[in-house]
């Protein structure tokens, strides 16, 4: 069955069954390859991204649940060249151990940074308390969400309109 997915500002036509959890069809059919599978479960959130700008698991969301509406991978903000603000800060920062929770907590983050430009400490934790880092950066990571708040308030109103754009 043909499914058409909005994902990273492009329409996208995938053929599977519906009930296909999206980080499958994210990995194996188009490609995008940060989200990662770490439970399968929706406990660890490895494999987060963004639904309408909410974080979701994509390994329990189906696709049949997602015609109409927008995707968003880690891959959607920006490239090693040009990261976006919230890829950039984790960088900074030093966020990321072994990465392989990284791309869902970028997620994750960014899905905050986008409803809430200026969270409190609070906020943050309660925000990303569903995705886990086994290695132990969580100190990181929340000084890596505050760095990125920062650089968000000090980017000009045009520079951030421009950053949207680029990732749908």
């Amino acid at each position: 069955m043909a499914i058409k997915l909005h994902v990273n500002g492009q329409d996208r036509i995938v053929r599977s069954d519906p009930s296909t959890p999206l980080l499958y069809v994210l990995r194996n059919d188009l490609e995008l390859n940060g989200a990662k599978y770490g439970c399968g479960l929706g406990q660890c959130g490895a494999c987060t991204v963004q639904v309408d700008g909410n974080a979701a698991f994509s390994c329990l969301t189906p696709i049949a649940l997602l015609e109409g509406k927008s995707i968003r991978t880690v891959e959607g903000l920006g490239t090693a060249a040009h990261p976006g603000v919230v890829q950039r800060a984790f960088e900074l920062e030093q966020a990321a151990q072994c990465g392989y929770c990284i791309a869902g907590m970028i997620m994750r983050a960014q899905a905050l940074l986008d409803r809430e430009p200026d969270p409190s400490d609070a906020e943050i934790r309660a925000h990303m308390q569903p995705n886990l880092c086994r290695c132990g950066t969580h100190m990181r990571i929340l000084r890596a969400i505050r760095r990125a708040s920062e650089m968000l308030k000090a980017m000009p109103a045009s520079k951030k309109g421009a950053t949207d754009e680029r990732h749908g």
